[in-house]
């Protein structure tokens, strides 16, 4: 194990996992403390089968990621038929696998379909009750963009300047309140997402708190038992001052000497039905927490603390310090404001303490963040140490949950269970970063091949003529019905190196409605690539001549 880990190119780990994968796909038995020597040949015998093809991973560290995927998930999953039966039932498959792993990644050549197949997925893990076996693409569609505006479906592309701040958290610029600029700690797309899959459901019909409640403090008052704290935890609302400046504030009032500008355009304008309050007793200690259940409103027959908004009292009469929920900051004498370290997640934690949380409950839906082109990024840079976190049995919640402190809020932060990874990768880009072990080991892969697909505007004479520059037994794999389970033998025109499906131009590059079409993705798109892969060494100068001849009888013809 120990120079696997030195020299990974050059040596093989002999864990369980590669024990099994090499007896069992190829009855390799290796000594369970062989000699040195023996480990040397058993090097120069993987090695001589990788060079012959029997072995289809080109390095040890293919092989090693293809038996920990198979050690956990029994195969390499992969999607190819077009068949509505087959297809549903391997998406289905597809689905299940994502369940129990979390973190998929739909891997394959150009044009193979794997962003396209993303939101049939994401529809079919989010909305059980959704009948993707039957609906149309865009009714599928609707509903995952519905998804997106709930906010339950993130979608990002990485690149090469992204990293770990834009994913996870990041310090921002804002201007606060007093128009000064500061700088906050911001969620990155990732986190923005696990905090969405952590707010509470509200359950309660008589009890409406918004998903994206604001938190806020009021002091009614002030500190300590008053008249005005007595009278609004017994009817049922929140009431601050300032009378002197009449019941409407414009851009015109003048404020004078006695301020509350901030305070009242919190209070009048930007509190919302549906926030939470927290009623402040001294600056570290609240006595109840409400939710706000109506406009702004004027009431002339106080004496003073005229202005009022209706609460619901979700739990009153206690005495809960929160300084540690605030970021360990105590209250300040402003008479409202956010409290912008708390969120709907804190709220549910203290009416649980009291015993008052039945309005509320544990958020189980599943949240979906999708990465395209994943390989496209820094991967460890972007996820940094979060890559841990993402394990199954790593996730908040299970036996085994581990957090971290996050660099700039210094927050713990855990990775919800009901959070799923889905990203895309290109395996032909050999130009861009590398997916390394430690990755791979976090997520189950999943091959999209090409195919024939029934459509009026498929063009099947060249798909086929172009498929076989990658494979040479496409008639097999034809008359299989695409069957994912039949071997793929390399064509003599494709570079020892390579794995037809690796590089394999996908069968979306072959939708063409009419002539000028044709002619057009031909001469713009598809030989471009086939010359590139030449230059590039995927395909050999053998295959020019097939390509000479493609573009005099689709392009010049």
């Amino acid at each position: 194990m120990a120079l696997f880990w030195i020299r990974p190119e050059e040596y093989i780990a002999l864990d369980k996992k590669n024990r099994a994968f090499l007896w069992e796909n190829f009855e390799i038995e290796i000594p369970d403390s062989p000699s040195f020597s023996q480990y040397q040949q058993l090097i120069i015998d993987i090695r001589n089968m990788m060079k012959t093809g029997v072995i289809k991973q080109k390095s040890f560290v293919e092989l090693s990621s293809a038996a920990d995927n198979e050690a956990g998930t029994d195969e390499e999953e992969s999607m190819a038929v077009d068949s509505d039966e087959s297809m549903n039932a391997r998406m289905a498959k597809c689905v299940d696998l994502w369940e129990t792993r979390k973190n998929i990644v739909l891997q394959g050549a150009p044009g193979t379909g794997k962003t396209y197949r993303v939101p049939e997925l994401v529809v079919r893990l989010c909305s059980p009750e959704f009948d993707a076996d039957r609906a149309t693409r865009d009714e599928l569609m609707e509903e995952y963009d519905k998804l997106k505006n709930d906010r339950r479906v993130m979608f990002t592309t990485f690149h090469q300047s992204m990293d770990y701040e834009d994913w996870l958290e990041g310090l921002r610029p804002v201007v606060d309140d007093g128009n000064q600029v500061t700088y906050r700690p911001e969620p990155g797309i990732f986190k923005q997402l696990c905090d969405e899959a952590e707010k509470p459901v509200s359950v309660n019909k008589g009890i409406d708190i918004s998903r994206d409640a604001t938190v806020w403090k009021v002091s009614l008052k002030g500190a300590g038992d008053n008249p005005v704290r007595t009278d609004c935890m017994k009817n049922g609302y929140i009431r601050i001052g300032w009378d002197y400046l009449g019941k409407d504030i414009t851009e015109e009032t003048d404020y004078g000497v006695g301020g509350g500008k901030i305070p009242l355009n919190a209070f009048i304008n930007t509190m919302k039905t549906g926030d939470v309050v927290l009623s402040c007793y001294s600056n570290s200690i609240i006595d109840a927490i409400g939710v706000v259940t109506g406009d702004y409103e004027w009431h002339e027959e106080f004496k003073e603390y005229k202005r009022l908004r209706k609460v619901q009292w979700l739990v009153k009469g206690i005495h809960e310090d929160i300084v540690a929920l605030n970021d360990g900051k105590t209250m300040t004498l402003s008479t409202v404001y956010r409290m912008n370290a708390m969120n709907i997640g804190d709220i549910k934690m203290l009416l649980d303490k009291h015993e008052k949380s039945e309005s509320l409950i544990a958020n189980t839906n599943p949240y979906v963040v999708v990465v395209d082109e994943i390989n496209r990024g820094n991967v460890a840079k972007i996820f940094g140490e979060l890559i841990t976190l993402l394990e199954p049995d790593k996730r908040k919640g299970m036996k085994d949950a581990e957090c971290v402190t996050l660099p700039y809020s210094k927050k713990p932060f855990c990775v919800p269970s009901n959070v799923y990874l889905i990203a895309t990768m290109n395996t032909a880009d050999r130009s861009l970063g590398a997916v390394d072990y430690a990755v791979r080991r976090r997520f189950a892969f999943v091959s999209v091949l090409p195919y024939e697909i029934d459509d009026e505007n498929f063009h099947h004479d060249l798909f086929r003529r172009v498929s076989e520059l990658f494979i040479s037994n496409y008639d097999e794999y034809a008359d299989s019905g695409f069957d994912v389970n039949v071997k793929l033998e390399p064509a003599d025109t494709l570079c020892d190196e390579y794995r037809p499906e690796d590089v394999w131009i996908g069968h979306s590059y072959f939708i063409m409605k009419d002539e000028d079409e044709v002619r057009n993705r031909m001469e713009f798109e598809i030989l471009p690539l086939l010359q590139e892969y030449v230059r590039d060494g995927v395909l050999t100068y053998e295959a020019q001549e097939k390509i000479d001849d493609l573009f005099q009888e689709y392009v010049v013809a």
